[in-house]
C-alpha cells in the first residue's frame, strides 16, 4: 500500500511517497524529483519514515525509497524463503540488493549461505541467482540506525513497536513459505516475533536466530533442514 502526503509550501509543493511493497516506477521518479526540488526542506512538517518508525528527514527518506527501488527489482514474485534480519546494514554495500555493490557483511553472508559466488559475476547476475532461489531479504527496521541506544530496553521498545507492521506485510505482501530470522539482534524480540500470525512456518536453529556469519553452507543447509519449524496461524 503506498501512503501519499502533501505538504503545501507556499509557491510549491512536495509529494513524499513511502512504499512498504512493491514500487510504483511513476511514483518514485515523482519523489525523486520532489526530492530534489530547490523546495527548502526545513519547512516540512515532522515526517515518521514507515520502514523504521524513526523521524524522517529528505536524506533518510531518499535513501529509504532508493534501497526499496534496489530490492523490489529482484524481489521474486513467488518467496520461498523469507531471511528476516533486526536492522537494515548501515553500509551499502553490506545490502545485498545494491546495484554494483561489493557483498560484504550481511550481502556475503546471505550469498554463501544460499551456495551463490559473486567471483566473476556482475552484481545483476547475483541478485538474479538470489530472485531464482526463491529467496528475500529484508528487516524489522528497514532502515539503518543512526542513533545509539542507552539501554537494551530502549532498543527492544523499538523493535517491539514495528512487530505487528512486520507481520501484515509478510501475511498479505510478502507470504513465504518460511521466515528465517538470521540476527543476533533480533533475540530480543524473539518470543513475541513466533507468537504473531505470519500465515507461514518460523524455522529456528535450536531456539534461536540463524547467525549466518558463523555457519558454512553446508551448516546452514542441515540445520534448516533438520530445525523444527514452528506453525503460524494461516
Amino acid at each position: 500500500m503506498v501512503l501519499a502526503q502533501e505538504a503545501s509550501l507556499g509557491r510549491t509543493s512536495l509529494i513524499v511517497t513511502l512504499a512498504s511493497g512493491h514500487l510504483d516506477e511513476q511514483i518514485c521518479t515523482l519523489v525523486h524529483i520532489a526530492l530534489n526540488s530547490e523546495t527548502e526542506m526545513s519547512a516540512l512538517p515532522s515526517l515518521t519514515c514507515d520502514g523504521c518508525g524513526g523521524p524522517a528527514s529528505s536524506e533518510h527518506i531518499a535513501r529509504r525509497l532508493q534501497r526499496l527501488e534496489w530490492s523490489t527489482r529482484f524481489r521474486p514474485v513467488h518467496i520461498q524463503t523469507l531471511f528476516l534480519g533486526a536492522v537494515a546494514p548501515l553500509c551499502d554495500d553490506e545490502f545485498v540488493y545494491r546495484p554494483n555493490g561489493r557483498f560484504t557483511g550481511e550481502a556475503g553472508h546471505l550469498l554463501s549461505a544460499l551456495r551463490i559466488s559473486a567471483d566473476g559475476k556482475t552484481p545483476e547476475s547475483v541478485h538474479a541467482e538470489v530472485q531464482r532461489a526463491g529467496a528475500f531479504l529484508t528487516h524489522i527496521l528497514e532502515c539503518p540506525l543512526d542513533t545509539d541506544f542507552e539501554s537494551t530496553a530502549d532498543w527492544e521498545r523499538l523493535m517491539l513497536s514495528r512487530l505487528e507492521i512486520v507481520a501484515i506485510r509478510i501475511r498479505r505482501s510478502l507470504r513465504p513459505k518460511r521466515v528465517v530470522p538470521i540476527s543476533r539482534e533480533f533475540g530480543v524480540v524473539l518470543k513475541e516475533f513466533v507468537r504473531l500470525d505470519l500465515g507461514c512456518t518460523v524455522c529456528l536453529d535450536e531456539g534461536r536466530p540463524f547467525l549466518l556469519e558463523n555457519l558454512n553452507p553446508d551448516e546452514f543447509a542441515g540445520r534448516l533442514q533438520g530445525t523444527a519449524k514452528i506453525s503460524s496461524a494461516t
